[in-house]
């Protein structure tokens, strides 16, 4: 991670190493969606009007919301990474990158859904529904019951290298943790650490269905 994202990087590289990132954690999700809701591949395959509206869900929303909370997200990262500092401040880093990157997404859809009803005419062309239905589909993405939900998760995939490395920063490097076996311990507890969070805002949707 820190090879790939440093804040002593030229701009557009920071840029382009996040697009991969995003990209690599999009398009897995994107075909476990297509392959888990019946009859939607072949509804793609067929072309026409549904294959070009789901490509342009998929770039003009998606894709620079992934991006988007990614960039935070690794921004972040790289400027605690980037400096001598406190155990304590990594650590902060794993309790404050989660909500920060769910509060960017909420905001990044909000936004995209208005331009959406404006440039597209999409939700009726209507501003005030595009606000309405934020909360509801932000809701049963949580449960990967809609496209939102690949987008919200790609989002948790990305997160997984920074937290493993993260893990990796503040844990003891004794020479027992060295070998191949416990080389693994950052990696699951940032699984773990995903995987609680992705439980907890699930709980929370539910609340809102």
């Amino acid at each position: 991670m820190d090879r790939y994202f440093s804040t002593d990087m030229p701009g557009l590289l920071f840029a382009r190493n996040t697009l991969i990132a995003s990209v690599l954690g999009l398009v897995p999700l994107l075909i476990l969606y297509i392959a888990l809701s019946p009859g939607f591949a072949a509804h793609l395959a067929g072309g026409g009007p549904a294959l070009t509206r789901f490509l342009r869900q998929v770039l003009t929303n998606g894709l620079p919301v992934v991006f988007a909370v990614n960039y935070v997200g690794f921004f972040v990262f790289a400027a605690i990474m980037d400096k001598p500092t406190a155990a304590r401040s990594y650590r902060m880093l794993i309790a404050v990158d989660l909500p920060l990157r769910v509060a960017v997404f909420v905001l990044l859809h909000a936004v995209i859904y208005v331009l959406s009803a404006d440039w597209f005419g999409s939700f009726g062309g209507s501003r005030a529904t595009a606000l309405r239905v934020v909360a509801p589909t932000l809701a049963r993405s949580a449960l990967f019951g809609n496209i939102s939900g690949v987008y919200l998760y790609a989002t948790l995939l990305a997160a997984l290298p920074v937290y493993a490395t993260v893990f990796n920063t503040i844990w003891p490097r004794a020479a027992a943790y060295r070998d191949r076996g416990h080389n693994l311990r950052p990696w699951l507890a940032a699984a773990l650490t995903c995987a609680a969070f992705a439980l907890a805002i699930t709980i929370v949707a539910r609340l809102f269905l």
